[in-house]
């Protein structure tokens, strides 16, 4: 049995990442953190992760980007392995991450679920055979008008993983309004779409002469994400300290 912390345990993931794990007989939550107590969950909820005193073998978070701070520490200390999931952290908090993996297991991914991860493989060998052909990289996202961050951590990833492959030769734009002139080959545009409830969409366009290729997923629940970080939890306990991803849990 895997004894898991929920970090942001009454936001929407960590609601459905608790109705996941009511019914998996192989994981309990045995603690959550969030910063309201609405008495809705059989476990008990700190306001801070600072002031949980119960014992697990690791934590889950989705909460926001301002509590990951304090987060890292407590895992710190507690040597608490972490399924870090919140996006938009800011270049000192990834270097605190970074950091805080040299003490701990941490496994951090913009995407936790499966289709994404396999996209991520799958464009690399795209990359590697259209770019060098002349085809465009364009990258569009779409997200429910409640997201906060813009890009997505998910777009970012899929445009790192092409970078990566291409031996980082891709410079990312994320705005065309305000200059006037034609596209660079060695750019990856990065497109942003903020509306209704959508949870989850991204295309990844390879624009050529006369042909277009297109890599699309689409999320239809939050479920998807929530199973990605049960398994995640699953895989990090009791692991050694590192950094760590979703293609060391697919394998």
């Amino acid at each position: 049995m895997t004894r898991v912390i929920m970090h942001g345990c009454n936001g929407k993931m960590g609601q459905t990442i608790t109705s996941l794990i009511a019914a998996d007989e192989e994981i309990e939550i045995v603690a959550g953190v969030d910063a309201r107590d609405e008495g809705k969950n059989p476990y008990p909820v700190f306001a801070a992760i600072a002031d949980c005193t119960v014992q697990a073998d690791a934590v889950i978070d989705f909460s926001v980007a301002a509590a990951v701070d304090g987060l890292l520490d407590y895992c710190a200390e507690k040597n608490l392995p972490c399924v870090l999931c919140t996006t938009g952290l800011s270049e000192a908090q990834l270097a605190k991450v970074e950091e805080t993996a040299k003490k701990v297991a941490v496994l951090k991914s913009a995407n936790m679920s499966l289709g994404i991860n396999m996209l991520l493989k799958l464009l690399k060998e795209a990359a590697q055979t259209l770019s060098p052909a002349g085809f465009d990289i364009e990258i569009v996202e779409k997200h429910h008008n409640q997201k906060v961050d813009a890009p997505s951590g998910t777009a970012l990833a899929l445009a790192d993983s092409i970078n990566e492959q291409m031996n980082g030769g891709f410079e990312y734009v994320y705005d065309r309004s305000q200059v006037r002139q034609k596209r660079n080959a060695k750019e990856i545009g990065i497109s942003a779409v903020r509306g209704g409830t959508i949870v989850g969409d991204h295309d990844v366009i390879f624009a050529g002469a006369d042909e277009v290729v297109t890599f699309s997923h689409r999320a239809y629940s939050k479920a998807v994400f929530g199973k990605g970080a049960i398994q995640a939890a699953k895989f990090l306990k009791g692991k050694p300290a590192g950094m760590y991803d979703m293609a060391d849990v697919i394998g």
